[in-house]
């Protein structure tokens, strides 16, 4: 191992020193300072004898007298089933004062991309607890379906609802090993309070005892974000295809690890894209988001939901732009809703779930429940469809019908969306509450559900009976 005292110039995140061999790109770098302290890094960039490395723990202290020292090897996650129920940094340090990781291996961070012919179709359905979701999003096994918020949005609470209510209905003949479900929660960018917020949760529900946590802070190197969600998916990797896990990757927040991609290219003075972060954006989102599926003839899987907040609200915005185009599908966070306090605030009408008519049926929910779905949409579209021509003409120059639709509207989010962030529904209430609202509409406006459906669920509205025989 050599030892070079060539350090040349340090910009923002940034070291760069001369080297008189080749150097592999990602290679694991450790920088030792004048008064001992070792820190560690990663060289980004290897060409005509000078490396770029870029620091895990900052720059400060480092100047020409410190000493670099590259390690031969790319950076690895120690991996155990026994990390279930620990809290790491986003370096994947232990920070919650147990006991050392003795690991069972330790695995190449950057990971292979799934090769598409040994994937499994996504098919299994994921019940999450969340009628918005379950109900009209519907998330399975192997999906990647990202959230779209925005800044002051109770996307955590809806993170951790998740994080402490998802889980994978087996059949009764399967066997109940197969059934082993975990969570890895990588979060990146966020504050001490939030921190202290998920860490509370996760212990007073007992949803820690089957998560890995990854905490990177506000107050951490940016660099280090580009770590974190690669070190939970290596976690999540090795959980479901060696142990056989159905693991669920919440990652939070996205936007932060793209604003610590777009410092980083700014230290390199790369030419910047679209808004000032880089053009390799879409490929770096892709090599993270691609990691989820299911491969034949394993019995686990990798499902990921990226949460990412969007600047100014824009869904055009690069970051859940290109987000969108990976990923299969997205979940609205409005703001509308949430001033109206509905809990969590959903907006299932831009919301999308690409796989959501693979996961559901017969055998998978149940039989009728596309067809819900589909009525409750049509429904609930027109109704917001009245709101806008309420505003213009009242609500007393519509009709008898169209009022029915605009008080569907109402209910909807008043019973079906809003359930609050403790209240767990598995799919069978989910959908009879659906039933309860499209028992306000006439049976002759149902026309996306099943006839044989209509008289299973359907319930008379018995004040509309009495006045009709009067």
């Amino acid at each position: 191992m050599k030892e070079y005292q060539t350090i040349t110039e340090i910009s923002g995140p940034l070291v760069f020193a001369e080297v008189d061999e080749p150097v592999g790109y990602d290679e694991i770098v450790e920088i030792e300072t004048a008064d001992g302290e070792i820190r560690r890094g990663q060289v980004l960039d290897s060409s005509s004898g000078t490396v770029a490395i870029q620091t895990f723990e900052g720059t400060g202290g480092i100047d020409r007298k410190s000493s670099v020292r590259f390690l031969g090897e790319t950076m690895k996650m120690p991996v155990t089933e026994d990390l279930l129920g620990r809290v790491l940094d986003g370096s994947g340090n232990p920070i919650d004062d147990g006991p050392d990781i003795v690991p069972d291996e330790r695995r190449d961070i950057v990971g292979a991309a799934i090769n598409p012919y040994s994937r499994e179709y996504p098919e299994e359905f994921i019940q999450t607890g969340v009628s918005a979701i379950d109900g009209m999003n519907t998330l399975v096994r192997g999906q990647k379906l990202p959230i779209f918020s925005g800044s002051g949005l109770p996307h955590n609470d809806l993170a951790l609802q998740i994080a402490r209510q998802a889980t994978v209905p087996e059949d009764a003949g399967e066997d109940e090993e197969e059934s082993e479900f975990a969570v890895i929660f990588g979060a990146m960018g966020i504050t001490a309070e939030e921190a202290n917020e998920f860490m509370d949760d996760f212990e007073r529900t007992g949803a820690l005892e089957r998560s890995v946590v990854f905490m990177n802070l506000a107050d951490d190197p940016a660099v280090e974000r580009t770590v974190t969600p690669r070190l939970a998916l290596t976690t999540a990797e090795y959980l479901a295809f060696d142990k056989g896990y159905h693991v669920l990757v919440i990652l939070t927040d996205m936007t932060n690890y793209c604003e610590a991609l777009r410092e980083i290219g700014a230290a390199r003075e790369e030419v910047p894209g679209r808004r000032g972060y880089p053009g390799y954006m879409y490929t770096d989102l892709a090599s993270l988001y691609e990691r989820a599926g299911r491969i034949k003839g394993e019995d686990g899987s990798v499902t990921q939901i990226p949460i990412l907040t969007m600047p100014s609200d824009d869904i055009t915005h690069p970051i859940p732009d290109l987000t969108g185009y990976i990923t299969e599908g997205q979940i609205m966070v409005d703001r509308d809703l949430n001033s109206q306090g509905v809990q969590p605030p959903v907006n299932v009408l831009p919301s999308l779930s690409r796989l959501m008519d693979d996961g559901i049926g017969e055998g998978l929910t149940r039989g009728d429940h596309g067809g819900v779905s589909d009525q409750i949409y049509a429904a609930y579209a027109e109704g917001e469809d009245l709101r806008d021509l309420v505003n213009i003409v009242g609500r007393e120059a519509l009709s008898e019908r169209d009022n029915k639709y605009l008080d569907f509207a109402d209910r909807f989010e008043e019973e079906f969306v809003q359930q609050g962030y403790d209240t767990n529904r598995d799919i069978d209430e989910t959908l009879n509450v659906g039933w309860d609202l499209l028992s306000m509409l006439p049976k002759d406006e149902l026309n996306r559900v099943d006839e044989e459906n209509i008289e299973k669920y359907y319930t008379e509205d018995e004040s509309v009976e009495v006045t009709a025989d009067d």
